[in-house]
């Protein structure tokens, strides 16, 4: 295959044909590109010489030992080995970016919470300068858990990289669109898709339309993957079809460079002489990969009563507790509403999990007023949550005929841990005071009387 040029210079194997030009689908397929022809070895992974005098490279997303339906690797190609990628480090600060734990014990936790947009400043701000914790769980050092995240990226990384120790990043356009520069190749995103970034990948962020707002799930713990369909079978929910894995690219520049690694919640900068995305080819299932949200397809009752939220599950973290997940990422999309005498929108409950959630647009059917584009809330774990009183009393009175919710979508990180706010959380003038108050409306409806409803 013959390379071309891409901005900042990258080079990438020929688009492929379709709609998902430069990607190929499926997830945690076993992938091969490459940018040059024959610069991926056959047959063997670490041969005597490599073609075009590159560096064979292993990049192992789990344990040697891991059994082999989870264990994930990916053998890369590359003009220099990383061991020439990193050079001495210095301590850098990054006050914004937080990891777990980190609990102020002047800052209440407990309770429900809500946010209003995070104002994207006139400042120059970075993938990494513009990165806001909103909540911690778990312990970034023993590996479980996550934090919750707000990106207001402005400005392109210029020479500039960033790849993080301690976690994969699952990243929720809400507004502007970002390209990712990463060692496996190139990924463009936009609001309605995701993409996940796997721990150790060296990437630069560009912005491709800006100013860009959304969310992150930084997650401590195992590998993001699809949920268990159970009796729902082979298909429908997020079908693996649909995730993209970019191909091959590379950049070969001789430019100062700095490169960014967060590691135990700290971060170090690191000084080079050329771009470390260097990987001419590679082949594995340890790899970045993006997703259409719009590709999901909701399942939900046809008859009477309400499914668990859990019906909604794009992807799922394992925790090692059989069926209580490290993360869960919902989504809540279009979809029709038909279930007969049935309270249709989710329904009053305390749960063992603490649920952070993001609106991308439009309006969440249990909250209609306040929980706006941009904005986010969290109810923690055993805070009792639900809809308002306007959602209440239309869902209550409402003439049940078969309904499309439209224009909405809007998801959940949900965690078995309990959520922390952080300082810029709970202080930054953007927590809405009054969300609690929501429900202080609500009615008593109680009546003794037989056969009353």
């Amino acid at each position: 295959m013959t390379a071309h040029s891409l901005p900042a210079d990258m080079i990438r194997a020929p688009s492929l044909a379709g709609p998902h030009a430069g990607y190929m689908p499926g997830f945690g397929n076993d992938f091969e590109t490459e940018a040059l022809p024959g610069a991926l070895p056959q047959g063997m992974n670490s041969p005597q010489k490599c073609n075009y005098g590159l560096y064979g490279e292993q990049l192992s997303g789990t344990a040697f030992t891991a059994p082999s339906h989870e264990n994930e690797r990916t053998w890369c190609y590359r003009i220099r080995p990383s061991v020439q990628h990193t050079h001495r480090f210095t301590k850098i600060d990054m006050p914004h970016w937080k990891s777990a734990p980190c609990i102020d014990p002047d800052i209440l936790s407990l309770g429900q919470y809500r946010w209003d947009p995070l104002p994207i400043p006139d400042q120059p701000l970075t993938w990494i300068t513009g990165m806001r914790t909103m909540t911690t769980a778990g312990d970034v050092n023993t590996q479980v858990g996550m934090a919750s995240h707000v990106y207001l990226v402005t400005q392109s990384m210029q020479d500039a990289y960033f790849f993080s120790a301690d976690s994969e990043l699952l990243v929720v356009p809400q507004e502007g669109r970002l390209r990712f520069c990463t060692e496996l190749g190139v990924i463009d995103l936009e609001p309605k898709e995701i993409a996940i970034l796997p721990r150790g990948l060296v990437y630069r962020v560009e912005v491709l339309e800006g100013p860009a707002r959304g969310f992150v799930c930084e997650n401590y713990g195992q590998k993001f993957t699809l949920p268990g369909r159970g009796p729902i079978g082979a298909n429908c929910m997020a079908n693996p079809r649909d995730f993209k894995t970019p191909v091959a690219a590379f950049e070969d520049r001789e430019v100062p460079s700095t490169v960014t690694v967060k590691w135990c919640g700290q971060f170090h900068e690191t000084r080079i002489g050329h771009s470390p995305l260097d990987v001419v080819a590679w082949h594995g299932n340890y790899a970045p990969c993006k997703y259409d949200m719009r590709t999901y397809c909701p399942v939900g009752a046809i008859l009477f009563d309400h499914p668990d939220p859990s019906i909604f599950t794009v992807l799922t973290a394992p925790s090692g507790i059989e069926g209580t997940a490290n993360i869960d990422f919902v989504l809540f999309r279009e979809r029709w509403m038909v279930a007969e005498n049935t309270f249709r929108p989710p329904w009053y409950h305390k749960n063992v999990m603490s649920e952070l959630m993001g609106n991308i647009y439009g309006q969440y059917d249990a909250k209609p007023q306040g929980f706006v584009p941009g904005g986010m809330s969290l109810h923690n774990c055993m805070l009792p949550h639900g809809p308002d009183k306007t959602a209440f009393e239309g869902a209550s009175n409402a003439e049940l005929k078969a309904e499309k919710l439209s224009d909405t979508m809007s998801f959940m990180f949900e965690t078995r841990f309990p959520q922390h706010l952080t300082p810029f959380a709970a202080q930054a003038g953007h927590l809405q005071e009054d969300y609690i108050d929501c429900w202080g409306s609500l009615v008593k409806k109680f009546d003794g009387t037989p056969g009353v409803k």
